[in-house]
């Protein structure tokens, strides 16, 4: 049985720390090209339907109390069946990962190193991830508590001060002026939400694991609305048509932001900086739920053999986009099929469970078995 330390706070944290990541700068983005003013409605609509997917897999966690998703898929529905699953989950996070650190490399060369090459940003951000993915999942939770208020303080003061400029008519109306596109935008925004899928390897080791739909539906609150407030901020101050010619629009709320008493003028440098730490969360869980997913699908103890072993392939894979338009495509079409893997697959597990009547030991039913 695994060492059960982490606490129902600091899953939260884990699932906020793994959703608040590089996504954030081209967030209002995505949100406005589906639905222009109507973008606020979109990322809200995005957040329900990616916690539907973190509702699934907090119920079947719940129900395998001491097992994760590559484990519980086998009696659930078969080795055959649940090997091709836990594949599709290992390559979708190894891609996933490889995606954030090109972006993070690429939103650094362009806005603060423009003479390093984007390859020494992205090796220097994954070597860090490798080395500290070599860490138990309790300290790894550790790492993602003591960053979490260093996180959501900074965004939300730079969100609270842009609002001095906002105008409310650019929320109008409010389901925005192209409904068409509302369906697309939601399936897109709900795939910067996929790093929740950590919380399959988080489950077996929490202290109190029946308590996880708590830490779900609390992680989800404070991310999905500091998504919401980050949209419906950026789009007020903007406007849907300039967001429009903005790569990075987020970022330029934060230029766009002064301290009172213009203590700082802008707060682009501050916001970058909290923003790298948010990157190095969201990449440490994508890169360790890969890693442990390989170790417990070839039934290994540990899963550090494996941390310098994917490295090579993950940069390789990091590379491959040739310029920041085609990263982009890549990441919406990789991050919308991935929905098939972090949805439709926990809720096809969870309905076959159900009906077959699969159901792990419980915590409680394994202490009173271990004390006789």
């Amino acid at each position: 049985m695994q060492d059960r330390q982490i606490t129902v706070i600091q899953a939260a944290a884990i699932l906020v720390s793994s959703i608040i990541g590089v996504g954030v700068l081209a967030l209002p983005l995505f949100a406005v090209k589906a639905a222009e003013s109507g973008a606020p409605l979109v990322t809200f609509l995005g957040m329900l339907l990616a916690f539907v997917g973190l509702l699934l897999i907090t119920a079947l966690g719940m129900r395998f109390p001491d097992k994760s998703v590559i484990e519980y898929s086998q009696d659930i529905i078969g080795k055959g069946l649940a090997w091709v699953g836990s594949v599709l989950i290992i390559v979708f996070f190894a891609v996933l990962t490889s995606l954030t650190a090109r972006e993070f490399g690429e939103v650094v060369v362009t806005s603060v190193l423009r003479s390093t090459p984007v390859e020494v940003t992205v090796i220097v951000m994954l070597l860090l991830a490798a080395i500290s993915t070599r860490n138990e999942i309790t300290t790894i939770a550790y790492i993602h508590t003591f960053y979490f208020p260093l996180l959501l303080v900074p965004v939300l003061l730079i969100v609270a001060l842009s609002l001095k400029n906002a105008e409310v008519i650019n929320l109008l109306p409010v389901w925005g002026n192209e409904p068409k596109g509302m369906l697309k935008g939601t399936l897109t925004i709900a795939a910067l939400f996929q790093g929740t899928f950590v919380l399959t390897a988080v489950i077996p080791s929490m202290n109190k694991p029946q308590k996880a739909m708590k830490a779900s539906v609390g992680g989800m609150l404070i991310a999905g609305g500091l998504y919401v407030i980050i949209v419906a901020a950026a789009v007020s101050v903007f406007g849907s048509e300039e967001i429009k010619q903005l790569l990075w629009p987020t970022l330029e709320l934060a230029k766009a932001t002064s301290l009172p008493a213009n203590i700082l003028e802008r707060l682009d440098a501050a916001f970058l900086a909290v923003w790298v730490t948010a990157v190095f969360t969201t990449l440490l869980s994508s890169y360790f739920l890969t890693i442990y997913s390989i170790s417990k699908l070839f039934r290994l103890k540990d899963h550090k053999l494996f941390s310098y072993f994917i490295l090579p392939i993950v940069f390789t894979m990091a590379m491959l986009p040739q310029n920041i338009v085609e990263m982009y495509e890549i990441i919406v079409n990789v991050g919308q099929i991935g929905l098939c893997i972090t949805i439709v697959y926990p809720g096809l597990l969870l309905f076959i469970s159900i009906l077959r009547k699969k159901r792990g030991n419980s915590v409680e039913k394994k202490k009173v078995d271990q004390n006789r």
